[in-house]
């Protein structure tokens, strides 16, 4: 819980600000978040619209909230991808099909936050500030591919992680509000880019 998303640090075990959450995240399934009002999300949480303003300034706060849960599953992916010991082609591969399967699970949360990004800042700061911890990680593990002579050297390690990064945000933007290649098109030629560029291996294709 982030006080940059709730107004009132409520306590780990708050049952209502839960029910306000997990309401808001079953509307989102179904509506564009414009099309949602507090009274509907207070009423199916079980609390007063008043409770929903106890916690969260409008309806973009509490997404963030949700989205701050989000992370946590993307930090997790960047965890993995990170400390694998894996060949490159395998390690790249399950970052990205980890992104896209968190992706499945909250692909309304992606998209109420493309629809309010314009006018809720809070949302956009904790996404780049969760991509600037991956950024850190991965330029880490570059550092040391590096290091070991698995990777030549090349661009900063920091530079290139933040683009390489921004190329995943990319990558969900276009699964989120759709475009012209598919899911695996998508997959495979991020991966071609994580591995040429990283490590010089033009053969994203080979996961063995």
């Amino acid at each position: 819980m982030s006080p940059a998303t709730d107004r009132r640090p409520p306590p780990r075990s708050d049952a209502r600000r839960t029910a306000i959450l997990t309401s808001l995240d079953r509307w989102l399934q179904d509506s564009d978040l414009d099309t949602i009002n507090v009274a509907d999300i207070s009423r199916e949480a079980g609390v007063t619209r008043s409770a929903f303003y106890f916690y969260f300034e409008n309806k973009a706060a509490a997404v963030a909230a949700l989205m701050a849960q989000m992370v946590d599953e993307t930090l997790s992916v960047s965890d993995e991808f990170t400390h694998s010991t894996a060949e490159p082609q395998v390690r790249v591969h399950a970052m990205l099909t980890g992104l896209v399967a968190m992706w499945d699970r909250h692909r309304h949360l992606f998209k109420a936050m493309l629809d309010t990004t314009s006018s809720a800042g809070t949302i956009r700061e904790i996404w780049d500030d969760a991509t600037a911890t991956f950024v850190e990680a991965v330029a880490a593990m570059i550092r040391a591919e590096r290091t070991a002579g698995r990777a030549p050297e090349g661009l900063d390690a920091a530079v290139l992680a933040s683009i390489l990064l921004d190329v995943n945000s990319r990558m969900l933007e276009r699964l989120t509000l759709g475009g012209v290649l598919t899911r695996n098109q998508l997959v495979d030629g991020i991966a071609t880019v994580w591995l040429s560029t990283i490590y010089g291996i033009t053969s994203a294709t080979d996961r063995s």
